[in-house]
């Protein structure tokens, strides 16, 4: 059996962004409450029962989390352009040196119904 597990985080930041429609506003420097999930595909490990342990990821993104949480967007090193592509991909990569898998990165924003999910081969 193959299962996914995950763990979600969440974080305040603000940003600016360029674009052709909502101009005004996207163009001021604005914030977001961001919610973030990271998930994992695989077997169950016989001798943990586990695929992963959830306090391993848990750990990781608050590694992640402490980068974004009350940042300028804009000016995280790394990151690109901060929209939510971006955003998925920064995580992604941030993750992989900890050796952990992952199958999925989302990034959503529930205010303004703004999603994006990554998935990893």
């Amino acid at each position: 059996m193959t299962y996914e597990i995950s763990q979600r985080f969440f974080f305040d930041a603000a940003h600016t962004l360029r674009r052709e429609i909502e101009t005004e506003g996207s163009a001021r420097v604005h914030g977001h409450t961001y919610c973030g999930e990271i998930a994992m595909t695989g077997a169950v490990d016989p001798e943990t029962g586990m695929v992963v342990d959830l306090g391993q990821l848990r750990a990781l993104l608050e590694q992640v989390r402490l980068q974004l949480d009350h940042h300028l967007l804009d000016e995280v090193a790394g990151l690109g352009i901060p929209t939510l592509e971006n955003l998925c991909a920064f995580i992604a990569r941030f993750t992989a040196p900890s050796g952990v898998r992952l199958s999925r990165v989302s990034v959503w924003r529930d205010g303004i119904g703004d999603r994006c999910d990554l998935r990893l081969p």
